[in-house]
């Protein structure tokens, strides 16, 4: 196995091989930005991506429903390399020239310039192996459906799409990163996350008499923070468990306790097992703490996806990728996220690791993910193909 922490080559092997398609390549991102689909109803992109790459001479296969692989080059698969292609319920801000003609939906997460980015290395891959057999091959994954939970990752690995694969490599937008540079941890670089329903109900009353009554207002407010707080002190703390409500509702009248109440929220957790034992516990921590109250407890708990955590290897091999194709100050290390992604599932299965590709122009306004407004630097693009495409190579070199 190739010891990629300590190689350095001071050549760009990838660039002039992108060079011809790049400007195809940020328009057909610019065409997927302003026609996004939500998740597995990304019917349109699918079509536009078998078509392209039919046109290459590839010969994809479509996933149920929505979503394909293909294979690029012949003999066993070296790596295969993930690229979601779904949008969110969102409106888009920004004013672009090419802003979402689907009101309501847009790329507010940068999944455009990942679809953009692995059709880019499909297409380098198959010119570089048309003109000389790469010696192996590369399996590139559109997936659908990163924006639900649990994921169409799950969908993905059902039909097979992991058969004969030993690694698997992906990345993500970072607006916080500039363009030039992408980001890489080893270990947990995302979190668990999970979904927390609870509804409460009893007999409600006057506010004056309290004792005549379940007060699940009361009871509300203990769930909201006792239950965190029995966590933190249930699961290894070094875990980083975190229980946060996004809704809480009861009642409609200052004097009137009600007779029902909802909240919800997520668990996040950067620990696998923490995670599962986190899970595990949950039941039970709610109903100790709502049990003094009398109030009857429903819970749904809904099982997201498990932290994103990257392997040591698989990383190396991207930051060695990425200085050879950008320079030396190309990777910077980048801080653990808790929001949840499906990518997961796929390092559950295969060993792997996910860069941050650096969205931001340098100096320039800083924008956030989810957001109707973020606009990111098209350059972007291209260095996410250049660092993929040299990273895919390097695994063929050591099969």
């Amino acid at each position: 196995m190739r010891n990629y922490t300590t190689e350095a080559e001071p050549t760009a092997l990838v660039r002039p091989w992108l060079e011809p398609l790049l400007p195809e390549l940020i328009d057909f991102r610019r065409d997927l930005h302003a026609h996004p689909e939500l998740s597995f109803k990304e019917f349109r992109t699918t079509d536009k991506l078998v078509e392209r790459l039919e046109a290459a001479g590839l010969a994809p296969r479509r996933l149920e429903g929505t979503g394909l692989t293909v294979d690029i080059g012949e003999g066993p698969i070296a790596t295969a390399l993930r690229g979601d292609i779904d949008a969110l319920p969102i409106i888009e801000e920004t004013g672009l020239p090419f802003a979402s003609k689907n009101h309501g939906v847009t790329h507010a997460c940068g999944h455009d310039v990942h679809t953009a980015t692995m059709l880019g290395v499909a297409l380098v891959l198959q010119t570089m192996h048309q003109e000389s057999p790469l010696g192996g091959s590369v399996r590139i994954i559109f997936q659908p459906a990163e924006e639900t939970m649990p994921g169409g990752a799950l969908s993905c690995i059902e039909q097979g799409v992991l058969d004969g694969v030993p690694r698997i490599l992906a990345l993500h937008c970072d607006p916080r990163i500039d363009v030039g540079r992408i980001g890489t941890r080893i270990g947990a670089i995302t979190s668990a996350s999970d979904t927390i329903r609870i509804e409460l109900s009893g007999r409600g009353g006057h506010t004056s008499r309290p004792h005549l009554t379940e007060d699940l207002v009361f009871a509300l407010a203990q769930i909201a923070v006792n239950v965190p707080a029995v966590l933190s002190r249930r699961v290894d703390v070094r875990s980083g468990v975190s229980v946060v409500w996004g809704h809480i509702s009861a009642g409609s009248a200052p004097n009137a306790i009600p007779g029902t109440g909802f909240m919800a929220g997520t668990m996040r957790c950067l620990d696998r097992d923490a995670w599962k034992a986190a899970g595990e516990l949950l039941d039970e921590v709610v109903h100790q703490v709502a049990a003094p109250y009398g109030v009857e407890v429903r819970l749904e708990h809904t099982r997201g996806v498990p932290p994103v955590v990257n392997s040591e290897h698989e990383t190396a091999l991207i930051e060695a990728a990425a200085r050879a194709e950008i320079g030396e100050g190309a990777v910077v290390l980048t801080p653990q996220s808790m929001g949840g992604e499906d990518f997961a599932w796929f390092l559950a299965e295969r060993p792997g690791a996910m860069m941050r590709l650096g969205t931001k122009t340098p100096g320039g306004e800083e924008y956030d993910l989810h957001r109707g407004d973020y606009i990111l630097d098209e350059r972007a693009l291209g260095l996410g193909i250049q660092v993929l495409t040299a990273a895919a190579l390097r695994t063929i070199r050591d099969l």
